[in-house]
């Protein structure tokens, strides 16, 4: 799991780093592609469920589930790129939104809470609290903020299996929830919205976009719960 996540963040910020106006999702799909299968290690999304990418790479009031292809990216964009990587039959997930060229102190903003967000709910991520202690911080977190909490998408158990029992929620109240215990591997990924919490399902059955077309932002990393502090198995440089 430990080097599942490593190659998982390496491929993220290889990524992350070439975000800038001018290329394309494609482009950035393909180095990490190339870079995961330069490790020994497999795409985690490539198949899944026929998911057709190696990355989802979700533009401005895109959520989640982007499908890399010709859109180029244009000043002032957020791009949001989540990873899997499955190495010797496990996995690692991970998620970040990146600014492209100049991007509104608005859109700013709404990255750095999201950011923020993980960290305030893993703050709960220890042996003896439940699931939605987790949850609950990254609700009060967001929405003091002013922001949205996406409700229809959740995180998740990964290991042997890239979605896994169980479900980690962004929203609810405490102390409900299987209890957290030493050895458990989770991804913990707040997805918030600028405006309302709905959102809606493109054409392309994959994308899924914000229903009032405000902007969105994502972050996400696979954590073990220890005897400790959690550690983050795809801890890394998330701000490039």
């Amino acid at each position: 799991m430990r080097e599942a996540g490593r190659i998982t963040k390496n491929a993220l910020i290889v990524g992350g780093k070439l975000v800038r106006p001018g290329i394309t999702t494609a482009e950035i799909d393909a180095a990490i592609e190339r870079y995961i299968r330069s490790e020994g290690a497999k795409p985690s999304f490539k198949g899944y469920a026929g998911f057709p990418a190696s990355a989802c790479i979700s533009v401005n009031d895109e959520v989640i589930h982007g499908i890399p292809g010709k859109r180029k990216i244009h000043d002032g964009d957020i791009v949001s790129i989540d990873v899997g990587a499955i190495h010797e039959g496990y996995h690692g997930d991970c998620a970040a939104t990146f600014m492209a060229g100049t991007v509104s102190a608005e859109a700013k903003a709404l990255i750095e809470v999201t950011r923020q967000c993980f960290y305030e709910g893993i703050k709960y991520a220890r042996v003896g609290y439940r699931i939605s202690d987790i949850s609950h911080a990254v609700q009060v977190y967001a929405e003091k903020h002013g922001y949205s909490v996406v409700r229809s998408y959740v995180g998740h158990g990964v290991g042997a299996q890239l979605h896994e029992s169980p479900e980690v929620p962004n929203f609810g109240a405490p102390g409900r929830g299987a209890r957290l215990v030493a050895g458990m591997t989770i991804a913990v990924e707040p997805m918030i919205n600028i405006g309302t919490f709905d959102v809606r399902v493109l054409d392309n059955e994959w994308t899924v976009v914000t229903e009032d077309g405000s902007l969105s932002a994502h972050y996400e990393n696979t954590i073990l719960i220890t005897d400790g502090d959690p550690e983050i198995l795809t801890a890394g440089e998330e701000d490039i």
